[in-house]
């Protein structure tokens, strides 16, 4: 998605954009094409893409792809979102985030080609990545999905080599539909005649959507459990398939869940491409994704006694809060939890699995936090377990100066919170 708003150079033209159409977010297909023709159809002259969707995992599967193609020696194009930090998080070229003048110029000419068309700001920073893609040389091109899939702006590629759908769960019901089965038919809406799709772990519900979905377009469908495996195996992980096995190193980003997306990105890569087996294992200890269960060891972790740990993770739905909550069971000794969230989210789903697990819960609202919840409905959402923070900052302050030794403090619930904990801790994203 799109709603984070630049700051700096890029601020002016988004503003500017954003006047174009009158809604932040409309799911539809025609502008976006009526742009690219303009543009000459840069969608048509892209090096071989995976194409990503999904409610949790997304960018997580995103890291797995690069990491794994670059051990392989692949220069690879990632096009994520939202950013963290910088705007320019959101395009990498060939293996490094786009630098400013580039990425105004092709903004610029994006603009200059749309010539006042109404077109969303997703719409046209998605035309931009497109046609800086087709620009630059590269193996592989890694595309998330920005909301749903269907009538995304991404969904313009008429044939990827391969895609890949990570975990559904209720999210932006507002846009996708309230049911389970609704989601996933919008997020099945990337799957395409005769190219390999893979996906892992769903309910039953999501699960069997997507095989429908994949029967009735011809794709064919590598489900985790059926086509391809993953599990524990000597301290790492064993991964199968009707390729073989493969002897996997643990992922360097922590969580249970991560073997999922690990796998998916397995999957969606073997089915489509002759990739080397030893890029495997070396992907998986290379990968990175910022705000995934990162551990942080800036200024805000300094605030802690020494020894403690402070987690940072951008969940903020039902499944996200089911996974945190794994996280949280396998540390030793209880964890306290500081909470900020984005309005328009389900508080009190995402809360339910924490609350029992957690030492202490904050409720937080940073002062640069995009569309934040305040406090209060953290606290409210809580059933009253919650604690006033309000700031990050001041929580971590609170939890030091009740320790007794060392703490395990996990901050989620906002991408947008993660940016400015990224920022505050002095973390750069690379």
């Amino acid at each position: 998605m799109s709603d984070n708003p630049p700051q700096g150079r890029f601020a002016e033209v988004v503003t500017r954009l954003q006047a174009l159409h009158p809604k932040l977010i409309d799911l539809s297909l025609g502008r976006m094409r009526a742009l690219l023709e303009k543009l000459g159809h840069p969608e048509e002259r892209l090096p071989p893409m995976v194409h990503v969707a999904g409610t949790n995992g997304k960018g997580s599967t995103c890291a797995f792809l690069r990491a794994i193609a670059e051990a392989a020696g692949w220069r690879v194009h990632v096009y994520t979102s939202p950013h963290l930090v910088r705007f320019n998080e959101r395009i990498r070229l060939a293996g490094s985030i786009v630098d400013d003048d580039t990425l105004q110029s092709a903004l610029d000419e994006v603009e200059r080609r749309n010539d006042g068309a109404p077109i969303t700001v997703f719409e046209v920073l998605t035309a931009a990545a497109l046609l800086l893609f087709s620009r630059v040389p590269a193996e592989l091109v890694v595309l998330e999905v920005g909301l749903g899939g269907r009538f995304d702006a991404t969904n313009v590629i008429a044939r990827p080599a391969s895609v890949a759908i990570t975990s559904i769960s209720l999210d932006h019901r507002e846009f996708l539909g309230e049911t389970l089965a609704a989601i996933a038919a919008e997020k099945a809406g990337i799957l395409k005649a005769g190219v390999p799709g893979a996906t892992g772990l769903q309910a039953p519900e999501a699960a069997a959507v997507l095989a429908a979905e994949a029967a009735r377009v011809g794709a064919p469908l590598f489900a985790r459990g059926r086509e391809w495996q993953i599990r524990p195996h000597r301290g790492g992980l064993l991964y199968d398939d009707d390729r073989g096995s493969l002897v996997l190193p643990a992922p360097l980003l922590p969580g249970e869940h991560q073997w999922d997306n690990a796998g998916i990105a397995l999957a969606a890569l073997r089915q489509a491409f002759d990739l080397p087996e030893e890029a495997a294992a070396e992907g998986l200890l290379r990968v990175s994704w910022p705000a995934r269960l990162q551990r942080l060891n800036g200024r805000l972790a300094a605030l802690l006694p020494p020894a403690s740990a402070l987690w940072l993770d951008g969940g903020h739905n039902a499944g996200a809060g089911v996974a945190l909550a794994r996280h949280l069971a396998e540390l030793d000794g209880p964890a306290h939890v500081i909470v900020g969230m984005k309005r328009g989210k389900d508080l009190g789903e995402f809360l339910r699995p924490l609350l029992p697990l957690a030492a202490s819960v904050w409720a937080v609202a940073e002062p640069g936090q995009h569309l934040a919840c305040t406090p209060e409905e953290i606290i409210a959402a809580s059933g009253g377990a919650a604690r006033r923070g309000p700031t990050v900052r001041e929580a971590l302050a609170a939890i030091a100066a009740s320790a007794q030794g060392p703490v395990r403090v996990l901050v989620c619930g906002s991408l947008y919170l993660a940016g400015e904990v990224l920022k505050a801790d002095g973390t750069a994203v690379i």
